[in-house]
């Protein structure tokens, strides 16, 4: 193993070292958390369950990490081949696309709808 590889892995488990801890973090808020994608977190009033809310987007954070983790290996494994591209670009940003319709549908599923 190369120092390239060292380095390429231990990028990769920090990235998933700070997953981690913004789900865990989300997880154990009480007030309702948002994305990180710019846009403000709902306040407590506009969501039918704030606890709920937290948890799957806690949870969605760490699979995410989990996700960062799993593709480390096969990153490192692939860096001096053609696959290398994939799994260093496509790897990480994939589960992003499937994470903001996650929270899309959160929303939906989570947001009052204002007839209260």
């Amino acid at each position: 193993m190369t120092a390239e590889h060292v380095i390429c892995m231990a990028i990769y488990i920090l990235a998933a070292f700070i997953m981690f801890v913004i789900g865990i973090a989300q997880v154990k808020s009480r007030e309702p958390v948002g994305f990180y994608s710019g846009e403000k977190p709902p306040e407590a009033g506009e969501l039918t369950d704030v606890h709920a809310w937290n948890v799957k987007h806690g949870r969605m954070w760490i699979a995410y990490g989990a996700f960062i983790l799993l593709f480390c290996f096969p990153s490192v494994w692939a860096m001096d081949s053609g696959l290398c591209r994939f799994f260093i670009i496509g790897g990480p940003l994939l589960p992003l696309v499937l994470m903001v319709c996650y929270h899309r549908r959160l929303l939906a599923v989570y947001r009052r709808n204002g007839r209260e």
